[in-house]
């Protein structure tokens, strides 16, 4: 039991909550740290070729900067997961804590530069961001939800449809996709909001949201592995 997976119920409230971080960090990247999404790999490629096109060196430099901070990201997730069993599992708490670690140092350095980081400072924020995101995208592939995702929903979204307009039935499957979709907006409603009420706290709360889901998947597995 050292090593207890968590019930797939859990596991999708998780993902959840997952999301509205990755909506929050979004609204703030977008808004303030060049354009670029830090999960969002496609609309980066399509703001890189606006930038090669146009030409804008600052947008090419942004989104460059976030698809790879989103590669590395990818990368020390897989790598610190490793061939385990699918399922959350202790490790997988392990690797959202460094999405966690990554997040702070993103607070910290907003904080740092009262809230309006520029130039390279930018850059180096928005390139930890898209390796938190890349390390949320590897925890939650790997969380045993089949086809989840807390970063990238278009597929998510497409799912929905399809199943609701060929096999209305089974509405109740869409459930926790339409869960993480509707917390990825909370999440950047949340966000953009926030950016305007208390800009210097914007970035704390997608790591705020991020420590709630690691701290209550550690308490749940506490807990399955006291039961009798």
């Amino acid at each position: 039991m050292a090593h207890a997976v968590l019930p797939e119920r859990l596991v999708v409230r998780l993902l959840a909550v997952l999301a509205a971080a990755a909506g929050c960090l979004d609204a703030v990247c977008v808004s303030r740290l060049g354009g670029p999404f830090a999960s969002v790999i496609t609309g980066n490629l399509v703001q890189l070729g606006r930038g090669i096109a146009t030409p804008d060196g600052r947008l090419a430099i942004s989104a460059t900067t976030a698809v790879a901070g989103y590669i590395l990201g990818v990368a020390a997730g897989s790598a610190g997961l490793g061939h385990g069993r699918v399922g959350w599992h202790r490790r997988t708490s392990l690797i959202a804590a460094i999405e966690l670690a990554l997040l702070a140092g993103v607070t910290a350095g907003w904080l740092a530069t009262d809230g309006r980081p520029g130039g390279g400072t930018a850059w180096l924020l928005l390139a930890v961001a898209s390796m938190a995101m890349g390390v949320q995208s590897v925890v939650t592939v790997s969380s045993g939800i089949r086809g989840a995702s807390t970063t990238y929903l278009t597929g998510t979204l497409t799912s929905i449809v399809r199943t609701l307009t060929s096999e209305p039935y089974r509405f109740a499957t869409t459930a926790g996709g339409a869960a993480r979709l509707a917390a990825l907006l909370c999440g950047a409603t949340v966000g953009a909001l926030m950016l305007r009420i208390a800009p210097l706290w914007a970035p704390a709360l997608p790591a705020v949201l991020v420590a709630a889901a690691v701290v209550f998947a550690a308490l749940s597995a506490r807990r399955r592995m006291e039961d009798p």
